[in-house]
Formats: C-alpha cells, sequence, structure tokens
C-alpha cells in the first residue's frame, strides 16, 4: 500500500534554515559545540557563538537547524546533545566520517532530510510527492501551501518561497560569484541538475554508483519502521515507488531497487531476505536488522549498483 502523506499524522515544519543552503563542514562545527559541552539551543544565539563558528548569529542559528534536522544533534526541550548516529560519524575519537568526505555521510544526510517530513518538509516534498519531470521553485512553493493548508499550518507564501530556494541551493550549486555560492554539501550527489533553460530544474534518476548497499538497506529499514510500521513484507513496488522509500528519496530505477534488493540478505546477514519467484516480489522482515552493523558497512564497502 502506497501512503497518501494528507492522510499521514505529522506536523510540519518549514523555515528554521535562516534562508543558509546546508553547507560542508556545518555539521562538524555543531557537532564538536555539542559534544564538547553542555550545550542548549542559546548555545548557537549567543555572543560566544559567532566567535566559536566564525559566523553571524543567523548563520550560526542555521547551523543548529541543520545540525538537528539531519538527525546528527538532537533536541531535548532545549538540551541539545549528539545523537548515536552523530557520535559515529563525526566523532574525532573513532569517527567513520568527522570530515565528511564519504559519499556515504552524503546520502545518510540526503535521507534524514528527504526521508521524513517532520523535520523538513520541504525536502521531503520535492523528493517524495513532487511529480513532475521538470520543475521550478514556484512550483515547489505550491506544493508547500497545498501541504501547509491541508496540516493547517500558520506560514506565509514568502516562507514558502525562501524554503524552495534553500531547497534548490542544497543540491545545484550557483554559476555566480556571489558569497553564497559556496559548493553545497548535498552538491555531490548529483540529485538535481539545472536545465538548460534558466531555473528549471529536473531530478537525475538512476543507479547512483556511489551510494553503499548498507546505507540503502538502513534507509529501507528505517522507511519500513515509520511508514509501515507491523507490515512482515514489503513488496518490490513500495520499496521502489512508495513515499519516504529509498526508490524515491535517492531517486533509483526500478532495475537498481531490484539489484539492491537481492543483495540484501548478504548486507543484512539474513535479517532481510528477497523473494522473487512465481511473480511475487518482496522483501521480508526475518529478525530486527543491526543498524550499527550497516552504519559500520556504509563506511567500508563503498558504492555499488
Amino acid at each position: 500500500m502506497l501512503i497518501d502523506i494528507h492522510d499521514s499524522d505529522f506536523r510540519p515544519q518549514f523555515v528554521g534554515h535562516e534562508t543558509f543552503p546546508l553547507r560542508l563542514l556545518w555539521l562538524k562545527k555543531a557537532y564538536d559545540a555539542v559534544a564538547n559541552e553542555n550545550a542548549t539551543r542559546r548555545t548557537f544565539q549567543e555572543q560566544e557563538a559567532i566567535a566559536k563558528f566564525g559566523v553571524g548569529k543567523n548563520m550560526a542559528i542555521s547551523i543548529r537547524h541543520w545540525a538537528i534536522a539531519t538527525g546528527i544533534v538532537e533536541d531535548d526541550k532545549g538540551q541539545l546533545r549528539p545523537t548515536k548516529i552523530g557520535r559515529a560519524i563525526l566523532d574525532d575519537d573513532g569517527g567513520y566520517d568527522p570530515y565528511l568526505e564519504d559519499p556515504a555521510t552524503m546520502w545518510l544526510v540526503h535521507f534524514a532530510l528527504a526521508g521524513t517530513p517532520e523535520l523538513s518538509t520541504a525536502f521531503f516534498y520535492c523528493f517524495n510527492i513532487l511529480n513532475q519531470p521538470v520543475f521550478d521553485r514556484e512550483t515547489i512553493t505550491s506544493g508547500l501551501f497545498e501541504i501547509a493548508t491541508a496540516k493547517s499550518a500558520r506560514v506565509t507564501a514568502e516562507t514558502l518561497k525562501r524554503d524552495a530556494e534553500v531547497l534548490i541551493r542544497s543540491y545545484v550549486a550557483k554559476k555566480d560569484g556571489a558569497e553564497d555560492a559556496v559548493e553545497p554539501l548535498l552538491n555531490e550527489l548529483s540529485l538535481v541538475r539545472e536545465q538548460r533553460l534558466a531555473n528549471q530544474y529536473e531530478f537525475v534518476r538512476g543507479p547512483k554508483q556511489n551510494l553503499p548497499d548498507a546505507v540503502f538497506a538502513l534507509a529501507l529499514r528505517r522507511f519500513w519502521r515509520r511508514w509501515h510500521t507491523n507490515a512482515p513484507t514489503l513488496s518490490a513496488e513500495v520499496a521502489s515507488y512508495g513515499i519516504g522509500s529509498p526508490g524515491r528519496v535517492f531517486k533509483l530505477d526500478e532495475d537498481s531497487v531490484l539489484n539492491r534488493l537481492s543483495r540484501i540478505g548478504e548486507i543484512t546477514n539474513g535479517a532481510i531476505i528477497w523473494t522473487d519467484t512465481a511473480g511475487l516480489r518482496q522483501v521480508s522482515l526475518v529478525t530486527e536488522v543491526n543498524e550499527d552493523a550497516l552504519l559500520s558497512a556504509s563506511f567500508s564497502e563503498g558504492g555499488r549498483s
């Protein structure tokens, strides 16, 4: 069964980024600030934050927003602390990728932003609901307004326009020489490209050679838990096209999803198994997946298609 986002119980979130797209070392800066002291939301607002992060107040608030939205930092009633995955990836003492050099980190960050609607609704909408082959900022804004209306969210059209702008700038580098034309963190995933006609964009679908099987498996299990909690099996169709699925979020073509599903038993040590017999193509959850092992494998296997 494919989920209808309008029937899903969630509270959308817009803004928070202060109009700044996510940049390369921001997550590391946020992690270090939270891991090394008793941090609160004000840690990113006090005057000392400007010197600590080397940025202005609004940009420091943006760094905090992205750290929380990507699941690197969690906010527990104003108290900030690193998440388990944040420590595993970014810690200087044994972290898999403290300086965000591995494509696996980028794919995990992308799935955190686009795989669930609660913390970054614009990203979720764009990668899961937007179906136009070619789109622009106005297309995204219109779709976000529809979600905001359906969820009775109080938000202005101008706010949604800023969300659309930040989303595009998170995946597509600006061509001019302006100060904010720095390379966005998620640009190297090549998920969105600008068409020859300026300000028109399209998704890049395909096998994604640098997406590790283990990241795909992690995303599949999280999608399964979030959207199909009690289902013992998932069809290949749902894994490919379901809202929040790895197929949709990673913009994989169906053959690429099937190829990865055929290896899922090996990568999960039999926790998830693939069946392709007599027209039945599905995965079954045999036992709970060891997500720590999958995270470790994400940084050791490299990408496979």
